[in-house]
């Protein structure tokens, strides 16, 4: 699993990286950044959740 951001649609809420900080971080410009790639196995589920809760639909999961 991987997750993608897309730095256009971001406007930098945090919530992703509150949600699965395993995965997100916050950059520099305050925006989501990833920090897992692939994805953990053990935190894909929460890795999901960031990305439904993503309220700019910022964040692509692809298996």
């Amino acid at each position: 699993m991987r997750a993608f951001i897309n730095k256009e649609a971001c406007i930098g809420c945090g919530l992703c990286a509150s949600i699965c900080p395993e995965v997100f971080e916050m950059d520099d410009e305050d925006k989501a950044a990833v920090i897992a790639d692939p994805v953990p196995s053990d935190v894909e589920d929460s890795a999901q959740e960031a990305a439904d809760s993503c309220p700019t639909e910022a964040i692509s999961i692809e298996e």
